[in-house]
């Protein structure tokens, strides 16, 4: 980390408005198809039919999905339940027919598949009010969470930092939404997970750099705030690097060998950190910037009162 911070001087604050102009455009586009097309809602928001059916024999899912598929059912979510004969299988709501219709017809597609008589163990029905209730109570949860934020960060930092850290907050989240709802990926409730997990990730990375921004602005008595701010950014990058990396090890083995009930909750986080990384340090401190912050808002007081009383003559 000394190598860091000792050799790297790269001028972040230089391309910020060739970065200010991605993050809009990036923008732009995730609040357009927000708007346009919304989000591939899964059955957690829209409702639908849980079937639970043990097999005779262990049986590969890919296969499961491709039958369910060509008989009319392509957006079922197929997953294994404890062993490999156990199969767990979720039905978004299917035209105007009824939920016992409906299990009967995937339950007949599965034994056509397996060519032999499954167990039923359990069949659930989640109706569309619980799925709208779960969808609001999800949006509250966010707006919760950015209001807690805000809350806390204007608290500890300059209320320029502090709308700096949470506007970051926010690009990250519409982005990440935007993500799922440009390439139509289903969002589950384990997705949401992932975009609360991505707003304290975000959040933690941009105090890092922004507690680094108060101690040069009281220690560096020279440079103006494009300074200050690429020195800290610079001093913190080894730390921002080696978090970033860590945890996508993490999540990209997650990715590969979690199975497709977790692919959504990890795409999330892979959005999540490299937005994050991004907004850490090309949206938080030049937005902080832009609003003015500067070495007298970051001063102790009595520092302050110092300088004021130097100046009198």
């Amino acid at each position: 980390m000394e190598f860091f911070r000792s050799t790297l001087n790269i001028d972040f604050m230089g391309k910020r408005v060739w970065m200010a102009g991605f993050s809009v455009i990036t923008i732009v586009i995730s609040l357009v198809s927000l708007s346009t097309q919304g989000l591939n809602l899964g059955l957690d928001f829209t409702g639908g039919t849980l079937l639970e059916v043990e097999y005779p024999r262990a049986v590969e899912l890919p296969g499961v999905r491709r039958t369910l598929g060509k008989a009319g059912f392509p957006e079922a979510v197929v997953q294994h339940l404890g062993t490999a004969r156990d199969v767990l299988v979720r039905v978004p709501p299917h035209g105007k027919e009824s939920s016992a219709d409906l299990s009967g017809q995937v339950l007949a597609v599965l034994e056509k598949h397996a060519g032999s008589k499954l167990d039923l163990k359990r069949v659930e029905f989640v109706g569309p009010q619980v799925g709208a209730e779960l969808a609001e109570k999800g949006g509250l949860a966010l707006l919760y969470a950015l209001l807690g934020i805000l809350a806390y960060v204007a608290l500890r930092f300059e209320w320029r930092l502090s709308l700096g850290a949470v506007l970051a907050t926010v690009h990250d989240t519409i982005f990440t939404l935007g993500f799922f709802s440009v390439f139509r990926i289903q969002f589950d409730l384990t997705v949401l997970a992932a975009v609360l997990a991505v707003i304290g990730y975000s959040l933690n990375d941009t105090i890092v750099v922004f507690d680094r921004i108060r101690e040069n602005f009281r220690r560096m008595r020279k440079g103006g705030t494009p300074e200050v701010m690429n020195s800290a950014i610079n001093q913190t990058l080894s730390r921002t690097i080696m978090t970033s990396l860590l945890t996508m090890l993490v999540v990209v083995t997650l990715f590969f060998l979690g199975g497709e009930i977790v692919r959504g909750f990890s795409i999330a986080l892979i959005v999540g950190i490299c937005i994050g990384t991004f907004s850490s340090i090309y949206v938080a401190s030049p937005l902080a910037m832009w609003l003015g912050v500067s070495r007298a808002d970051l001063m102790p007081a009595r520092s302050k009162e110092m300088t004021e009383a130097d100046r009198r003559p």
